[in-house]
């Protein structure tokens, strides 16, 4: 079966003696915590800035922040958070600090600012820090381990009535390695508790607020901190951008819903290009073509220089539609190999993630949303059937069983995100990990906050990749402007 790479969703918590410990705006003071605060030893710490490893440029300093594990007891065990900056280019016009999530969950965040920075306007790089960090549990950040094995990394599993037992097995093995590796730590692997590190690295750096970019699961982290912390928020830019009403499950099951207009588009397209991918000259004659293909693959896997692609294999890439050459160049490929020749078929992202991005992906989403899981086996069986024949492409991988079915809940319950601070979302119309629907339900949600939509845009990631956006964004990075209204903007014609 091919592996795909952690889609980066792309993943919020109640108790009540939390509720009061760490409210919104008191939790961290910029100028330090009371006396009586039970946090001041982590708000006082000073952050020893230094040189980095070989692999990050020159630039910036790394350093460790020390915060809880479990924020209602913040005297016991302690994880390390590993972070870095790029110093902002002017002392007289530097405003504060950009922090950045890369989303996942489970995506480490250090590499990020170093990635982008070639990328933004040298405005923006004079006004902010450009700070980045792992998640806890992530990465440099007390990572965590399960010891999984290449096969229990894997979690693009399709349903099939014989195999059923055996996705069911995996699931909870995964959580059960997870549980005994681990402990009561999972149980603090969460977006709130990722939230209240952020808010006590802005205190720790002395700031009374924070500034952000998320992308992907990172636009539910940043929704998550303006609901927990709205007056330390400055601006937010959430780009491509996750459902925060469908959180968890629903997160899977948005993309396969998602994936069947996007083939329906590629077939449409593909159609218009016979004379160069000859497919069809239909889109009917161009999805009758693909299925054909799947159909021979499920009988006797295509031989490929990737090795042997069943048609489970290639229903899994179900991102590659959202970009209609690149999807139609694929198939092509696909159809010689069918036809007997050895071709070369490169699907888009074929290496297993590490086991630490897995494992966080599961911590987070799983310990989030844990008791919204159906905990009866049947229950996925059920759905996968029924999804597979809604969403052919990928409903059955999206709906069957996952170890989120027998993990324990995490500490607190989700966030409910409903508030009024300013936001700017950014999203492409095909976006094939947050689907276009998920960004517009954020935006519903934060109801201070304003949209732009990249109309024939492809690909997950909008901002610094030279569409329209780029400009609205900037403008609001370094004057605080909104948009005075939503945005629909055309995507360049030469971005496929």
């Amino acid at each position: 079966m091919r592996n795909t790479r952690i889609a980066s969703l792309l993943a919020a918590s109640t108790a009540a003696a939390l509720a009061t410990t760490l409210t919104p705006a008191t939790a961290f003071a910029a100028t330090g915590a009371p006396a009586t605060d039970p946090l001041r030893p982590y708000t006082q710490q000073k952050l020893d800035w230094g040189h980095c490893d070989a692999k990050t440029p020159a630039a910036f300093q790394c350093a460790t922040l020390k915060v809880p594990l479990d924020y209602g007891d913040p005297g016991g065990k302690k994880l390390d958070i590993a972070v870095n900056r790029l110093p902002a280019g002017s002392a007289k016009e530097r405003r504060g600090v950009l922090l950045f999530n890369p989303g996942g969950p489970g995506a480490p965040g250090l590499g990020l600012p170093a990635a982008m920075e070639s990328h933004l306007p040298r405005e923006v790089k004079r006004q902010y820090d450009l700070v980045g960090f792992d998640p806890r549990g992530i990465g440099r950040s007390s990572p965590l381990s399960c010891g999984l094995t290449p096969d229990e990394l894997n979690f693009d599993r399709p349903y099939h009535a014989g195999t059923f037992a055996k996705d069911v097995r995996w699931a909870r093995t995964v959580a059960g390695k997870c549980a005994a590796a681990e402990g009561d730590t999972l149980r603090h692997i969460t977006t709130r508790d990722t939230a209240r590190d952020m808010d006590l690295l802005r205190a720790v750096m002395g700031e009374r607020k924070i500034s952000y970019y998320g992308g992907s699961y990172g636009t539910y982290l940043g929704a998550v901190y303006m609901q927990m912390f709205p007056r330390q928020a400055d601006r937010f830019v959430l780009d491509s951008a996750v459902d925060p009403t469908r959180y968890g499950r629903g997160t899977f099951q948005e993309m396969a819903e998602a994936t069947e207009p996007a083939f329906t588009r590629w077939s449409e397209w593909t159609a218009r290009q016979d004379a160069t991918y000859h497919l069809g000259t239909t889109a009917a004659e161009v999805r009758t073509t693909f299925w054909d293909i799947v159909a021979q693959a499920d009988r006797k896997p295509l031989d490929t220089d990737e090795g042997r692609l069943t048609g489970d294999d290639i229903r899994s890439v179900r991102d590659v539609f959202f970009r209609e050459r690149q999807a139609a160049e694929w198939v092509a490929r696909l159809k010689k190999a069918a036809e007997g020749a050895k071709a070369t078929t490169p699907a888009p992202d074929p290496e297993l993630p590490p086991e630490n991005e897995v494992v966080g992906l599961w911590a987070v989403l799983c310990g989030d949303t844990a008791a919204s899981w159906p905990r009866v086996p049947e229950q996925y069986r059920r759905d996968a059937v029924r999804d597979k024949a809604r969403y052919p492409l990928y409903g059955d991988f999206a709906s069957n069983i996952k170890p989120c079915a027998f993990w324990k809940p995490a500490a607190e319950a989700p966030t409910t995100v409903d508030n009024n601070v300013d936001a700017l979302i950014l999203q492409n119309e095909w976006d094939s990990q947050t689907p276009l629907t998920a960004a517009r339900q954020m935006h519903r949600s934060l109801h201070g906050s304003r949209m732009v939509t990249v109309l024939g845009g492809e690909g997950h990631g909008v901002y610094g990749a030279g569409s329209c956006a780029d400009e609205p964004a900037t403008v609001y990075l370094t004057t605080g402007r909104l948009p005075e209204k939503d945005i629909a903007c055309q995507a360049p014609a030469d971005s496929r």
